[in-house]
């Protein structure tokens, strides 16, 4: 198909009207849609009106092959336009004249209805569209909302964790101090010494200050916490101090609403069944925390059972040293033999035992000087050591010498205490001999100095410990010792460190025998003293230490 052109000439809006209702027809035959037609139709209106109003002009209508149409509108303003119809376009009429006015009118109308339909569908649509968007954003709102809601739960649970994290860690470290300052405190067995400790231990973290009543004491707490005080000693129960004083809960009922800001002072009892006395802390700040209050309490109950512990100790010391004390022999004076003594009890834990020195004569006129050690400590060894000397004293009256007195000792220990052992050396002095004859039973050698100085250990291998559960039968040793001689008998805590053997504790004292001189060789009190003084100054204390020093002398 060829391209088909019309001229039309628009003079009047009648002639404007024809052409556009003949053009609406084109289109609508030519398959545009209601909507395309209505714009296009409109922009022609608009052109055609303004050609009239410059007095007319000339509409040319051309249709191509293909379904393409192309209006173009003459005037000072020319205008043109083209169509791509879906359907081929038919032949444009060659004249105005085929198309009624009537006609034209009802076109426009029908093109207005088509064109208002579309609209009211596409109302409907946007309508619905607008309701899908409303659902959607009440929907964002709401998870909005919901989003907000769990960060706040987030955030306050992270809030918790952290306040949890806190209360952990704060009892961590109050169990930790109450685990090391209890280790502390049971560490010493001196009441003293525990006493010295707590307020070491509690200033200035958990406390300002620290005072400390004790249930013995002679002195009177100060005005403002008497009352307390003696509440807290009597019934056993913590007390505030302070402008209102008060009873505290226990430590199973301690609510933090029971602690009062403007109570500075805080009455513990020391002890849980015997209370010992009574601790009183200055708060560190306003006032004591619910979780460091209820850690005080347990280490005051804990202070206390320290303190009876050492009252128990001291007092089973001081027993066992007193037995131990009575037992001790004043030395005899005998012609041709001086004689010196030291005792010295531990310092150090309960380590009174069975150290004991003797010396006595017997029935020929000879002497016997005795030292031993009774295994283990306290009032029980003690005790033995009693047994010990008292049978030793009744073999020796039989005439019995060194070796036969520590057979029969050991026959009666192995038989009568079969769990418990000691340790015992035994030397005779014999008037106008200048031997000496010795027996031991698993004791440390002695060491004797030569008038001019030489000093030699008495190393011969000592027979078994008394008590050990086997027979035996101990043998004697003599020794020359001439006139201006000394032999010194000692037990274990004179000589053994546990940082080092016996043995360099041995050469230690043969050391220390040989370095006497001068006034230690008159007066053998002065020559214990000078021995005990390089030989102590070292030690821990922690063992009774005896030291028994003979020297022959012309008669």
């Amino acid at each position: 198909m060829t391209a088909a052109s019309e001229n039309w000439t628009i003079a009047t809006a009648a002639d404007a009207a024809r052409a556009r209702a003949l053009l609406g027809r084109l289109l609508a035959d030519a398959g545009v849609s209601a909507l395309d037609r209505v714009r296009f139709l409109a922009a022609l209106g608009a052109r055609l009106r303004g050609g009239l109003a410059a007095g007319g002009t000339e509409l040319s209508v051309t249709a191509g092959a293909g379904g393409e149409l192309r209006i173009a509108v003459g005037g000072p303003e020319p205008w043109q336009h083209t169509l791509d119809c879906p359907s081929p376009v038919a032949h444009p009429p060659s004249g105005l004249d085929d198309a009624p006015l009537a006609e034209a009118l009802l076109d426009a109308d029908a093109d207005a209805d088509a064109l208002l339909a579309r609209l009211t569908e596409t109302e409907e649509l946007l309508g619905l569209h607008r309701e899908e968007l409303h659902q959607t954003n009440q929907g964002v709102l709401a998870l909005h909302a919901e989003l907000e809601a769990a960060a706040l739960a987030q955030r306050e649970l992270l809030d918790a964790e952290r306040a949890a994290r806190a209360e952990a860690e704060n009892a961590r470290r109050l169990l930790t101090f109450l685990a090391n300052a209890s280790a502390v405190l049971n560490a010493s067995l001196e009441h003293e010494d525990i006493l010295r400790r707590l307020p070491e231990l509690l200033v200035p973290e958990y406390a300002r200050h620290v005072d400390i009543w004790l249930v013995d004491d002679e002195r009177t707490p100060p005005g403002e916490r008497a009352a307390a005080t003696v509440t807290a000693a009597r019934t056993g129960r913590p007390q505030h101090a302070g402008p209102h004083p008060g009873e505290l809960p226990g430590v199973d009922d301690l609510p933090a609403s029971a602690l009062y800001p403007d109570r500075s002072l805080l009455c513990l009892p020391l002890g849980a069944r015997t209370v010992q006395g009574v601790l009183t802390l200055a708060a560190p700040g306003d006032r004591f925390d619910p979780d460091t209050t209820v850690m005080l309490l347990e280490l005051a109950r804990r202070a206390g059972i320290a303190l009876d512990n050492a009252r128990q100790y001291e007092q089973h010391r001081d027993v066992a040293e007193a037995l131990q004390r009575a037992q001790l022999t004043d030395l005899p004076t005998t012609r041709g033999l001086d004689l010196a003594a030291r005792y010295l009890p531990a310092t150090h834990g309960l380590n009174i035992g069975g150290d004991w020195y003797d010396a006595f004569p017997q029935p020929d006129g000879s002497v016997l000087a005795v030292i031993g050690d009774v295994t283990g400590h306290g009032l029980r060894a003690a005790v033995i050591m009693g047994q010990l000397r008292t049978a030793l004293r009744a073999y020796a009256v039989e005439g019995n010498g060194p070796a036969r007195i520590l057979t029969l000792l050991h026959r009666m220990l192995r038989h009568q205490q079969p769990e418990l052992y000691a340790t015992c050396a035994i030397a005779r002095f014999t008037p106008g001999e200048p031997d000496v004859v010795w027996a031991a039973a698993g004791h440390p050698p002695a060491v004797a100095r030569g008038p001019r100085g030489e000093v030699r250990v008495l190393d011969a291998k000592p027979g078994i410990m008394l008590g050990v559960p086997v027979p035996f039968t101990y043998e004697e040793h003599t020794l020359e010792l001439p006139a201006g001689s000394t032999l010194a008998l000692y037990t274990d805590g004179l000589v053994e460190r546990r940082a080092a053997g016996i043995d360099a504790g041995i050469d230690r004292l043969v050391q220390a025998m040989g370095a006497l001189g001068g006034a230690d060789l008159v007066d053998l009190d002065a020559a214990a003293d000078a021995l005990l003084k390089p030989m102590l100054h070292d030690s821990e204390h922690d063992d009774d230490i005896c030291l028994l020093l003979c020297r022959t002398t012309p008669e």
